[in-house]
Order: C-alpha cells, then structure tokens, then sequence
C-alpha cells in the first residue's frame, strides 16, 4: 500500500493504476460502517483509493473539529489489511488555498434539515468532495446512506458539473443492537449508548406503522416523538421524498425518514430509505 501525504506522491502513484479505480473519502477514525464501504470498492474496482482529512471548512464554529477522533496508525493498519492500493492522507495545506473558488450547496435542497441547522456544513463538504474526487480520478466512489442529504448533494453535484465518476449509494451499518455506526459514537459512555438507541428504536417503530398501512406523516412522526423522548435533545424528525420535499404521506419508494438528536456529548443522526 502507497501512502500519498502529498498531491504530487497521490499523482505519481496514480500513473500505475490501468483500469477501474473505487474511492473511499473518509475523516478517519475507521470503524466497520467505513470498512463496509472500502470492501465493496475493492470488490467492485480494479484498484481501491482511500482518503483520510478532516476537513475544516465543512465544520461550523463551536462544533468538533479539534477534538474530532484522529486514529491515524490504527486506520492505516486498517487500510493495509483491506487491500487499499493507494491511502491518501493529506494536510491542510496541500487541500486549500488562501483564497480560492467556492463551491455552494444548491438553495433548497442545500438549506433544509443539515443545512438549515448547521448554515455552511454543505458549501465545505461538497468543496473538499469535488476536490477529492478530481485528485482520485475516481471512476467509482463510495458513501454511505446514513449521511442522506450528503449523498444525494454529492449526486446531485456531480450530475451539475458533469463528473465522469459513478457514485455509488451503501447501505447504513449497524452494531449488534441497532445503533448506527459513527465515528462520533466513541464519544458516547455505556448509558448514552442505551439511550442513543432510541434514534433506530424510533425508526422501527416507523416501519411498523409503514407496514400496517399508515401513511399519514404526522401520526408516523407523533409516534417516533415519543420513543425519541430518551435523547436529550431531538433536532428533527423529517419525512420527505429522494429530493429532500416535505411529503403529508408516506410514497413507498420514495421517501426517507431522518432523525436528528442530540444524546449526550455528539449529535447524532440516523436514517430509513422506504
């Protein structure tokens, strides 16, 4: 495995690699959710690029940047043993510029739950994505669904800008009792992971009510309320359709469920496609 620090190592590397490429952006801190995707890449592709960089325009102020968990030698064991061909793993000072070009996240779907809450997160995300991306010359890159409205921003930017790069939907990875996996999750102790369960709690709980033929919006999330009283603070609970549209009832096919709570320390976030 190459282990680019720099974009110049990154393209020298990248000169070897004569076929399909899959790409893996990652903040780092790996856990099975990341290695889930990094699995399918290397399936799906010829060579298996991964990245590691926290990425500071996409955190707000007073959010986690400086504490967010850095594992830098253990993620790179990780890597190794995944069969990663090239681990990219730059600076800050390799990724941006004093005063460079700005990408910004569309004016509806961009500023809506994430971006209504957290103002600027998608401008950073989709700058550091697209850079990434260009530097990977990716022919397929990998994110999870947990991350809903980021994937379908990342979709939607590379429909925009006619990037010759396939991207390619995961599905969330969960613990042994249903809680969705996050890097941020290390920050939880014992009694904060009971409690952060009721984020899925909550979505099951959805399901039952999809399944026996309850549609109605208001009454789904009446419903997810209630079992979300366990988190201390709860964000938002959203039903909406794949273009992030406010639905009054459930489309099969077509909508997501998303929950955003805080428990503890982290904020968490969760998802169900229906």
């Amino acid at each position: 495995m190459i282990i680019a620090r720099t974009i110049e190592t990154l393209q020298e590397a990248k000169k070897t690699l004569q076929g399909s490429i899959g790409f893996v952006p990652t903040m780092g801190a790996l856990h099975h959710g990341h290695l889930s995707l990094i699995r399918q890449a290397r399936e799906e592709n010829e060579y298996l690029i991964v990245s590691i960089f926290v990425n500071p325009t996409q955190f707000l102020e007073g959010e986690d940047l400086d504490a967010y968990p850095r594992k830098e030698e253990a993620d790179r064991k990780i890597c190794e043993l995944a069969g990663v061909d090239i681990l990219f793993m730059p600076t800050i000072d390799q990724m941006y510029e004093e005063d460079e070009l700005c990408i910004g996240a569309p004016a509806i779907r961009g500023y809506v739950l994430e971006g209504e809450k957290r103002p600027g997160h998608f401008d950073g995300m989709l700058q550091v994505v697209m850079k990434l991306l260009n530097l990977s010359s990716a022919t397929h890159a990998y994110f999870g669904k947990k991350d809903a409205q980021q994937l379908a921003l990342i979709t939607q930017m590379v429909k925009n800008y006619f990037m010759d790069v396939t991207i390619i939907p995961c599905e969330i990875v969960r613990d042994e009792r249903g809680l969705a996996l996050s890097s941020r999750n290390a920050y939880l102790n014992h009694e904060e992971k009971e409690r952060a369960l009721c984020l899925s709690r909550a979505l099951k709980r959805a399901t039952k009510m999809v399944m026996a033929g309850e549609l109605h919006v208001e009454k789904i999330k009446q419903e997810m309320s209630a079992v979300l009283s366990e988190a201390d603070r709860v964000e938002y609970i959203a039903i909406v359709n794949r273009e992030f549209k406010a639905l009054e009832k459930v489309e099969i096919g077509n909508t997501i469920i998303l929950v955003a709570a805080w428990v503890g320390k982290p904020r968490l976030i969760d998802n169900l496609w229906i």
